[in-house]
Parts: structure tokens; C-alpha cells; sequence
């Protein structure tokens, strides 16, 4: 599975790790991504999803259901939450 907030959209980008030699190797960042279970009034029931902290921080703000309107707006879906 990739490594997609649900949230944000953020995903694994690609860098270089430099040494103190200058030396150049390629890795990957990875967003910090955690599955969590979150409560749905609306749905009354619980949807689990793969968000990042700063995904869990916008849910926090602006509530859940605002999130999954606009995911469902954006076409974002997540094992059929919307």
C-alpha cells in the first residue's frame, strides 16, 4: 500500500543524503503516517484511516466531517470511508 495521507495528500518524496565528504546517496523521506479510528456522528460508527499528524491536527480543527466532504470532493478514498 502507498504511503498517502488521506488528509493532506502527502506522500513519500525523494532526497539525497550528503555526507561530510559531500558525497551524495538517494533516500526517501516519508511522511509520518498512523492508522487511527475515528468516531463519525453522522455515520455513528467508527472509520479507519491512514492520516498523518498533521493530517490528525486539521481533523482536530475543523472536524471530521468537513474533512471527509472535501476528500469526497478531491475524489480521495480510503478503503470506501466515503
Amino acid at each position: 500500500m502507498a504511503k498517502i495521507c488521506f488528509v493532506t495528500g502527502k506522500k513519500t518524496m525523494s532526497g539525497n543524503r550528503v555526507s561530510h565528504a559531500n558525497n551524495k546517496t538517494l533516500r526517501r523521506f516519508e511522511p509520518n503516517l498512523l492508522w487511527k479510528r475515528i468516531w463519525v456522528p453522522e455515520k455513528a460508527c467508527f472509520v479507519r484511516m491512514r492520516v498523518s499528524a498533521r493530517g490528525l491536527r486539521i481533523i482536530s480543527k475543523i472536524g471530521i466531517e468537513h474533512v471527509l466532504a472535501d476528500a469526497k470532493k478531491n475524489k480521495r478514498n480510503s478503503k470506501g470511508i466515503l
